[in-house]
C-alpha cells in the first residue's frame, strides 16, 4: 500500500509540473476577438451629369473620407450618359440633370425603382462674363440685341431643353436660332462664355458661380415659371444592385447637411 501511495503522489506531482509549464504558453495566447474586422473599401462609378460634376467630386472625396469607400465621377450630359447606359457602360449610378431620365432607366430595366430620389433643383441664369454687360437681364432676353448666345445642346442636356424653353416662352427662339453657341454640355457652353466665344450664355447658377473659379462677370436668374422645373434625379442602376459605395453614396446625398451644402452651390 505504500508503494502505490508513493507511486500515487509521484504522478502527481508530474501533472502540476506540466500543467505549470504550460501556463506562459496559455497566457501568450490571444483570446478571439470579439470586434468585427471592418469591410473591404468599395469602389463605385458614378455617371453624372456635367453640371453638378464638380459637386460630385467634392461630396465624393467627403464621402469617401467618411466611409473608407471610393467614388470616381464621369460626367458629361444627361443624353450621353443615358446612351453609354444602354450601350453597357459599368456605371452603378447615375445623378441626371433631369428627374425623366431616372425613371425611363427604371421602366427599361436598367435601374432600380426603390432608389429613386430627387437631390436638387436648378436654377438657369444669364451670364457674361464681362461685368457692365448683363445690367437689366430680363430687358436684354426679351429686345436686346444679341450677337452670340451659348447654351447646351437641348436635345441632350436638359439645361439646353430649359434655354430653349426660356426663348420660346419670350418668342425669341426662332429669331435667335442663327445667332446660338452650341455646346455638347453645360460645361462646353460656360466655356464658350468663359473664353470670349459667346459674349453671353444661359447656363446652370452651379457652373458661374465666382467661387468655381470663373471671373465674377455679371449674371441674372431666369425666373423659374419661364421654363420647366429643373428637377434633378438620381438612381442605382442594375450594374450596381450590389454595390455597397453606390447605395451608400446616394443616401449621403440625402442627409440634412449635404442637401444644405447643395442648396449653397447654386441650386434650390
Amino acid at each position: 500500500m505504500t508503494r502505490i501511495r508513493w507511486i500515487a503522489r509521484a504522478w502527481l506531482a508530474l501533472a502540476a509540473t506540466a500543467v505549470f509549464a504550460m501556463l506562459p504558453a496559455l497566457a501568450a495566447t490571444p483570446a478571439p476577438s470579439s470586434t468585427k474586422p471592418k469591410p473591404a473599401p468599395v469602389t463605385a462609378r458614378i455617371a453624372v451629369a456635367a453640371n453638378f460634376a464638380d459637386v460630385a467630386r467634392m461630396l465624393a472625396a467627403e464621402y469617401g473620407r467618411r466611409s473608407g469607400n471610393r467614388i470616381t465621377i464621369s460626367s458629361a450630359s444627361t443624353g450621353k450618359l443615358y446612351a453609354q447606359i444602354h450601350n453597357g457602360a459599368p456605371f452603378d449610378a447615375l445623378l441626371s440633370a433631369d428627374a425623366s431620365t431616372p425613371r425611363l432607366l427604371v421602366n427599361e430595366g436598367l435601374a432600380e425603382g426603390n432608389t429613386l430620389q430627387d437631390y436638387a433643383t436648378g436654377r438657369l441664369v444669364l451670364w457674361s462674363r464681362d461685368p457692365a454687360l448683363v445690367r437689366d437681364g430680363e430687358a436684354l432676353l426679351r429686345q436686346g440685341s444679341i450677337s452670340k448666345l451659348a447654351i447646351a445642346n437641348p436635345e441632350l442636356a436638359p439645361y439646353g431643353a430649359a434655354a430653349r424653353e426660356t426663348l420660346q416662352y419670350l418668342r425669341r427662339w426662332t429669331e435667335l436660332q442663327p445667332n446660338l453657341v452650341i455646346g455638347e454640355n453645360v460645361g462646353q457652353a460656360a466655356q464658350f462664355v468663359a473664353s470670349g466665344a459667346a459674349p453671353l450664355g444661359l447656363l446652370p447658377a452651379s457652373l458661374v458661380l465666382p467661387a468655381r473659379g470663373r471671373p465674377a462677370g455679371s449674371s441674372w436668374t431666369v425666373p423659374a415659371a419661364w421654363h420647366a422645373p429643373i428637377v434633378q434625379s438620381a438612381v442605382l442602376l442594375r450594374h450596381g444592385r450590389g454595390n455597397a459605395a453606390a447605395r451608400g453614396f446616394l443616401q449621403y446625398l440625402q442627409s440634412p447637411g449635404v442637401r444644405a451644402k447643395i442648396r449653397t452651390l447654386g441650386y434650390d
